[in-house]
């Protein structure tokens, strides 16, 4: 987990983490983060730099993650990703709303179901998916905000309880 967030942060190491991600993937096979993880370095490690990537790899390794673990939203969320980018729209729907059921508040699989839903025609459907989306939105922005408020607020406290260094 500490390697794929690290790795949005460095993608100049991409060969070393895909690396290290197939390795884990085949350490364990019965892991299905080890094949999300795997999949992910391979689509965020090539996407610009290689236009011969395999995205046949990409959707073998994430099917096989949802596979092992049908309840991995983020999973469903990225085949369904995949299959958008590709024009797929009927088989991102199916995995956009397989994300949802398992984890209702990923706003961005909200949004992005919606926008397939309006390549398929589907527009009072899309319109709902934008809705939620809005509101979780709005509610993710709320929390930020009473975030920031409450470290301000602490860091307020701190200097006025610190006394002066004479």
């Amino acid at each position: 987990f500490f390697l794929s967030k690290a790795y949005d942060s460095s993608p100049n190491q991409a060969d070393e983490v895909i690396q290290s991600f197939r390795r884990f993937s085949e350490l364990q096979p019965g892991n299905a983060r080890a094949f999300y993880y795997y999949a992910m370095s391979l689509w965020k490690g090539r996407r610009a730099q290689d236009p011969s990537l395999d995205l046949h790899q990409i959707e073998s390794l994430l099917r096989k993650a949802v596979t092992l673990d049908s309840k991995l939203a983020e999973a469903h969320l990225q085949l369904a990703n995949l299959y958008s980018d590709q024009n797929q729209y009927a088989e991102s729907i199916s995995e956009y709303v397989k994300a949802l059921d398992n984890k209702p508040d990923l706003a961005d699989a909200h949004y992005r179901l919606g926008q397939a839903y309006v390549h398929t025609g589907q527009k009072d459907k899309a319109q709902e998916q934008f809705q939620v989306y809005q509101q979780l939105r709005a509610q993710h922005l709320a929390d930020l905000d009473k975030q920031i408020a409450d470290i301000r607020q602490f860091v307020s406290s701190e200097k006025d309880e610190t006394p002066a260094k004479q």
